[in-house]
């Protein structure tokens, strides 16, 4: 899904567009690299610290132990951060923003520092997973886009700089909303390894009533986006309102609703398909805004 959304910010918005661009068609793969290494690290530090919590929430997809020791999990997890920042640190000075490096380097210590303790403290560990998700998307303008402003070109990349800003709001959303549902439906795992998530706070009932408001709250700032900037441009608005709102507004029925584990569970599987719908609207932009 990271490699789908840059690559559709690039070649689906930024190409189109004719938008002067930063880096090479191989920086760019690179770039992606960089940012799936970095994500991937996190995944495996974070199944390092859950063995026992994924024993109980999710018992068949439990690698660490079973496929992998964990210290091969290790290795595999510092040789894709080292990778990753090292990559980071070439683009970085590639585009003449050696200060850019440092992103890499937040980046995975904030996946350490979610899966060894922030993901224990209610809402903390669903900011920081959130902004990640929608830093996924800010760094191809950061790296991408904005070394190549000029006095003459700036009105046109501001423009679209805008454009992934407001989609990273929106993947920033609906991350934080998944990120709850998710943790009403691990909640048994969670409360046996020590955690204090936010169903464990309050309970399953008044987190869903949060995760409830969350959507609604989502669903009027798309409202809001569509009449200010798209109620003129018919097929993205039938696309919002198809494939993205309408699917909210049913999420929201069945938020209101669930009280099963798997209920939970095909919430949340329906929240990441509506992100997905969401980020890949991007693609259209270029046949409708000239």
């Amino acid at each position: 899904m990271l490699v789908l959304v840059q690559v559709v910010i690039k070649y689906a918005l930024f190409k189109p567009f004719q938008i002067d661009t930063s880096l090479t068609r191989l920086e760019f793969y690179l770039l992606i690299l960089a940012t799936i290494c970095i994500a991937a690290a996190g995944n495996i530090i974070n199944d390092i610290q859950d063995v026992h919590i994924d024993k109980i929430n999710k018992p068949n997809q439990v690698l660490i132990g079973k496929k992998i020791t964990e210290k091969t999990g290790y290795n595999y997890y510092l040789i894709l951060n080292i990778l990753g920042v090292c990559i980071g640190f070439y683009l970085a000075n590639s585009i003449g923003k050696p200060s850019f490096a440092a992103l890499f380097i937040v980046f995975s210590g904030l996946l350490y520092l979610y899966a060894t303790f922030l993901k224990s403290i209610a809402i903390v560990g669903n900011v920081v997973v959130s902004f990640l998700v929608a830093m996924s998307i800010i760094i191809v303008g950061l790296f991408d886009l904005f070394p190549a402003i000029t006095e003459t070109n700036r009105a046109s990349q501001s423009a679209i700089f805008s454009i992934l800003l407001e989609y990273a709001f929106f993947a920033f959303l609906m991350t934080f909303n998944r990120e709850i549902i998710k943790d009403i439906q691990d909640m048994n795992g969670d409360k046996n390894g020590g955690l204090q998530t936010l169903p464990i706070l309050l309970g399953k009932k008044r987190t869903a009533k949060v995760a409830l408001f969350l959507t609604i709250i989502t669903i009027g700032v798309l409202i809001f986006y569509i009449y200010t900037y798209l109620y003129k441009q018919q097929l993205l608005l039938l696309y919002f309102l198809i494939l993205v709102i309408g699917p909210l507004i049913y999420v929201s029925i069945k938020v209101y609703a669930a009280e099963k584990r798997s209920e939970f569970k095909q919430v949340s599987d329906l929240l990441k398909l509506i992100m997905l719908f969401g980020i890949l609207s991007l693609a259209l932009y270029p046949f409708l805004i000239k």
